[in-house]
């Protein structure tokens, strides 16, 4: 494993779940159902783990929290148990001096490359943005992040992005802002940069299956998103695995395109849209819960939690869709 590589990994389409956060009723860390959780992920088939993400609660990195390097050193060990090689990926938050810190504690456990989150510089211009990616892709290769506004992000035009796809270390992008307009940037950017290197990922919850089934054409080049790195995935792993290799390469029909709606209602649910998801974190640890996976639903911050009605709106879609859950195998891993 020690040959392995990354980048032709990332380039064959992974389906890579965002790593979620297992505390205990006193908000510490519950070390066995993060391990089992990470076990869960690999048994079902992906392709890598992404850790110290949104899905895993950015405030771990709370000194008083102090968690960032722990959860990614469980991870780690995890997919140094596993048969098969994993992409390892692990987030990185904060402006420079944090973010280049952060690459550097990555690279300490094995993570292959940085999922670069920009919330922390929502004030920076697009050359002092373009200069903090680099300062990040010289101390490691760089997965780019279109990050939503509604859960700390920051919109990016078209003309960052097409400078941002000049970065040599960059590996590939995750598109999340939940709108076509701006996931259009950002194809179009790695298109017109030339960067057939740059792996295309969806981070689109709210529309998992479109993204795979479409074709982009720019000039007479056409690209593909290959792969998804999603928080979606963090539950119903093993569907979600089968998910992507059903579409991979496919074309458009009926049959999945009505499928991708039914993941859109899921995500609506899981993410808590109808109240600006705020319980995304929370709805997703419910299903976990639910399979045995968490004993609870608890976060970092105790106001993160389920929204009034949200509750129910997860009962809904799993009487709906019974197809899309796998709740029997991940009972295998329950503590």
């Amino acid at each position: 494993m020690d040959n392995f590589d990354f980048h032709s990994a990332l380039h064959t389409g992974l389906a890579i779940p965002a790593h979620p956060l297992a505390l205990n009723s006193s908000r510490k860390l519950d070390e066995q159902r993060q391990r089992n959780l990470a076990r869960y992920y690999i048994a079902s088939g992906v392709g890598g783990l992404a850790v110290g993400v949104h899905t895993t609660q950015f405030t771990i990195r709370d000194p008083k929290i102090g968690l960032f390097e722990p959860v990614l050193a469980l991870a780690a060990e995890e997919m140094n148990r596993a048969s098969r090689p994993l992409v390892r990926i692990g987030g990185i938050c904060g402006q420079t001096k944090q973010a280049v810190n952060e690459a550097a504690i990555l690279k300490k456990h094995g993570y292959h490359a940085g999922l670069l989150s920009l919330g922390a510089m929502s004030t920076a211009t697009e050359g002092e943005l373009i200069a903090h990616c680099c300062a990040v892709a010289e101390a490691i290769p760089v997965v780019g992040f279109y990050l939503q506004p509604s859960v700390g992000g920051r919109t990016l035009p078209y003309s960052f992005w097409r400078r941002f796809a000049e970065i040599e270390n960059i590996v590939a992008i995750k598109m999340a802002p939940f709108n076509r307009y701006q996931t259009l940037d950002v194809v179009r950017a790695v298109v017109e940069a030339g960067r057939d290197d740059i792996a295309l990922y969806t981070g689109n919850d709210d529309n998992i299956v479109a993204d795979f089934l479409t074709p982009y054409r720019f000039n007479s080049k056409e690209r593909r998103i290959i792969g998804g790195l999603l928080g979606h995935w963090s539950v119903w792993t093993k569907r979600a695995v089968e998910l992507l290799d059903r579409c991979r390469n496919a074309d458009a029909t009926p049959e999945l395109l009505r499928l991708g709606i039914e993941v859109t209602d899921t995500n609506a649910v899981f993410f808590d849209a109808a109240n600006g998801f705020r319980g995304c974190i929370a709805g997703l640890h419910e299903v976990l819960r639910r399979q045995g996976l968490l004993e609870g639903i608890w976060c970092l911050d105790e106001h993160e939690t389920l929204s009034p009605g949200q509750l129910e709106e997860i009962d809904r879609v799993y009487r709906a869709y019974p197809h899309l859950h796998d709740d029997d195998f991940a009972r295998q891993f329950a503590v």
